[in-house]
């Protein structure tokens, strides 16, 4: 039976902690938590949340993201400047976006991530 999947719960059983990887930062070394609630073909969805700091991303042309903020805010800085995403706002950020992430205040956000191809990695 299929049920609906609420993207609430921030059990610390079911977290995984991490930081943006070393030749990547840019300010800061944040802890982030991620809860990945759901996983379906190419979707995937959960809640995030993470200190502040910044760090350079690089999406795949196949990966593409929607967040929702729930607290904190934000600020996606890429090739047409800075956007900053604050509470009750949400963001794409689109396939092959390269720039950086920075976690203005702490952050906590709802995503879903949708892979348009499997990824192939060499």
């Amino acid at each position: 039976m299929t049920a609906i999947v609420l993207l609430d719960t921030t059990d610390p059983n079911a977290v995984t902690l991490d930081r943006p990887r070393t030749d990547r930062l840019v300010a800061g070394n944040p802890l982030r938590r991620t809860w990945l609630l759901h996983e379906a073909g190419p979707a995937s969805a959960g809640v995030w949340e993470c200190e502040v700091g910044r760090w350079r991303i690089a999406f795949p042309t196949t990966r593409q993201e929607y967040f929702h903020v729930l607290s904190g805010r934000v600020r996606l800085h890429g090739p047409d400047g800075a956007t900053d995403i604050g509470p009750g706002q949400g963001a794409v950020i689109p396939p092959g976006f390269e720039g950086e992430f920075e976690v203005l205040e702490p952050v906590r956000k709802q995503f879903v991530l949708v892979d348009t191809e499997p990824s192939t990695h060499h």
